[in-house]
């Protein structure tokens, strides 16, 4: 067996091919070789998931307990301090050089707009818990446009990994703890743990697929299982003892199956379910037909002294080829790159792989002696610290320039204020307020969750982006907000007139979910929300409730209502509940906030392309509606700037400025539309 610990970082005590002692497996090295080229190729090339991660995960965890289960059968001690701090040892170098890389080159290449999601995220990456801010936010992993991503967002799977090289080990300790005090078999036990956390984790990774797939994609808890078949794999080997033939056809079998699945599966919409089954059984076939000895086996092939030391750099390559693909879309302000473009971007992130392997990798793994130990603690150190210092200097500096711009909203921000009778224009010489998607600030919010709250919904489903101001006892009135993000960005046009009028406010938001959607396509559970909102207002029977009526398409210029809003909104209007519906505001097929800083806010307007008769008569009955689109695109233009506010987000929210400066004209249009 191969002595390296981990499928990403080189083990410390990893030989060269041209070294190897008896055991290594040259095989391994090209698979890992082969499965960092695939998940490059298809994210470039391709803009889909290759299965290629879910190899790494499999042998990552066949390697690390191979050793594990021969120290727990052989009595030898766990020493589990000393294995996390060599394992972060070799993770820690290469991903700090590739952190400030991507730094220094987000502040020279990337829109202002978006450094403060990417500087959250280099936290996060560093920190090994990237997949689970993703998974808050509920990331597209998919998206076939790349430019627009996060340059950390392939950290995921490496937290993934961290999380695992701390779990797994104290797994394998409680195992030991079992036998000893049961005096059973070593093996039966991890058989019997990871059986377990095998099962437990496929079943909840079936289950949060199919019911949320854009956070199962990057929940540790759906991953589990595939760590664990690495186990279960490493348990079964010793006792499989198949033909050369068998192993022979096993080898090119579970090799086709690795190149294929990214093709042959959905990976988009059922990934990581049961599906990724697919490329870990392949992988299990490539390490079951091991060494073949024959000369058609598909070892001859991995052993191709190329390929195997390519494999040696595989962990710096993965690194490198997403933050380089990413930088190089937002500075040539292209969504995708064809074959001279991509060629472009692999030469230069195995140009950078094979520097960080040569200069940084393979430096430190040659560390050993007594002292190792404390020089691991060291390196651990000096790479946090290396990576935290700047950074927190260039966040601290974001903001000393943001609280600045800040305090001077009112007067040189006035937003959509500049287009009400009486406004003199905003100041010029002002630059711009930059916004961002990642940025709380960006959004409305309420002081409360609802779990604070005395009347708050008892549904699960509406907990989570349940929220309420203070005032829940003492209010002259209560409005209801519900739908996606679309609603949640009129909070701040709202809270404004409810502090004026005593008004209490509660939201029920949910990603990606308009209310009325009653789509059979569900993966965000939009109908089930729906129906709990709806079930949560006839219950609480608030004076109105306030909703993004419609949802306008960038493809066709039209914003046609969901489906079963007219319904929804005559249940509400028949127990006396307000129903106000405010139009969707008009969505690009482009970033508005980025186009304007790379190419001046000039050269993006858009004309207007939405109905100039709303609402459509036949949904007009029950519902009151209110059209804010002559201050979003003043004049029939949509343009990313008004008042030297952004108005657009991204491509189809708009900035909490530009909804905040529009406070004075919701109220006075939220007024003519109810009855109060």
């Amino acid at each position: 067996m191969t002595r390296q610990i981990s499928f990403f970082p080189q083990s410390a005590d990893r030989l060269s091919p041209t070294a190897a002692k008896p055991g290594y497996r040259p095989e391994v090295q090209g698979l890992r070789a082969l499965a960092v080229l695939m998940v490059a190729s298809y994210h470039i090339w391709f803009g889909r998931v290759s299965g290629g991660v879910d190899v790494f995960l499999l042998v990552s965890a066949f390697l690390l307990s191979l050793s594990f289960i021969r120290k727990g059968e052989t009595g030898q001690g766990l020493y589990l301090r000393q294995y996390w701090t060599r394992v972060f040892k070799r993770l820690l170098p290469a991903a700090a050089v590739v952190i400030l890389g991507t730094l220094v080159a987000t502040v020279l290449f990337v829109p202002r707009s978006r450094w403060t999601e990417i500087f959250s995220q280099a936290w996060t990456s560093l920190l090994y818990v990237q997949n689970w801010a993703l998974a808050a936010n509920s990331v597209d992993y998919y998206a076939a446009d790349h430019s627009v991503a996060s340059p950390f967002q392939h950290f995921w799977s490496l937290s993934v990994q961290g999380q695992v090289f701390i779990l797994w080990p104290l797994l394998f300790a409680l195992c030991a703890l079992i036998a000893r005090a049961w005096r059973k078999r070593f093996r039966s036990v991890v058989l019997g743990v990871f059986g377990v956390v095998f099962a437990a984790s496929l079943a909840f990774s079936v289950i949060e697929t199919y019911t949320n797939q854009a956070h199962a994609y990057f929940d540790t808890r759906t991953r589990l299982w595939e760590f664990a078949f690495g186990t279960l794999l490493a348990l079964a080997l010793p006792y499989l003892h198949p033909g050369r033939g068998l192993r022979v056809a096993a080898g090119w079998i579970g090799l086709a199956a690795i190149l294929s699945g990214g093709f042959i599966l959905d990976v988009q919409g059922q990934f990581p379910g049961f599906v990724a089954l697919w490329p870990l059984v392949a992988a299990a076939l490539v390490i079951l037909a091991g060494q073949t000895g024959s000369r058609f086996g598909v070892d001859r092939f991995l052993s191709w002294g190329p390929l195997v030391r390519m494999g040696d750099m595989s962990y710096a390559l993965y690194l490198w080829h997403w933050p380089v693909l990413v930088i190089y879309l937002a500075w040539r302000d292209r969504q995708e790159v064809g074959l001279v473009g991509g060629s472009f971007i692999i030469a230069l992130s195995l140009a950078l792989a094979y520097l960080t392997t040569r200069f940084v990798d393979n430096p430190l793994r040659a560390v050993q002696g007594p002292a190792a130990g404390k020089r691991a603690v060291t390196v651990i150190v000096a790479c946090l610290a290396v990576v935290a210092v700047p950074l927190a200097g260039l966040q601290y500096a974001l903001k000393v320039q943001d609280d600045k711009l800040q305090a001077e909203a009112e007067i040189n921000y006035p937003g959509a204020r500049v287009l009400l009778p009486g406004y003199d224009g905003a100041p010029t010489g002002v630059p711009v307020r930059p916004a961002s998607a990642a940025d709380p600030q960006s959004w409305g919010d309420l002081p409360l969750k609802c779990s604070q709250i005395p009347d708050g919904p008892s549904d699960p489903i509406l907990e989570d982006g349940c929220f309420s101001t203070s005032n829940t006892g003492s209010a002259e009135r209560t409005i209801l907000i519900i739908g996606s993000s679309h609603a949640q960005q009129w909070i701040e046009a709202i809270e404004p007139m409810a502090e004026t009028h005593n008004y209490r406010i509660v939201a029920l938001l949910r990603g990606g979910c308009p209310y009325g959607d009653v789509s059979d396509n569900d993966p965000q559970g939009c109908s089930r929300f729906n129906e709990a909102a709806t079930d949560y207002a006839l219950e609480m029977k608030p004076d109105a409730v306030v909703t993004v009526a419609t949802a306008a398409r960038a493809d066709q210029g039209a914003d046609p209502m969901m489906d079963g809003f007219p319904d929804a909104a005559e249940q509400l209007s028949d127990a006396g509940i307000e129903v106000v519906g405010i139009r969707d505001n008009p969505r690009f097929a482009f970033d508005m906030q980025v186009c304007a800083e790379v190419n001046g806010p000039e050269d993006c307007a858009v004309p207007l392309q939405l109905s100039p008769v709303f609402p459509p008569a036949e949904y007009a009955g029950g519902t009151s509606f209110i059209d804010f689109s002559d201050l979003i695109c003043p004049g029939g233009l949509c343009t990313p700037v008004i008042g030297n506010t952004y108005v657009y987000l991204d491509d189809n929210h708009l900035t909490a400025g530009f909804t905040a400066s529009m406070a004075t004209e919701f109220e006075q249009r939220f007024h003519q539309a109810v009855s109060w």
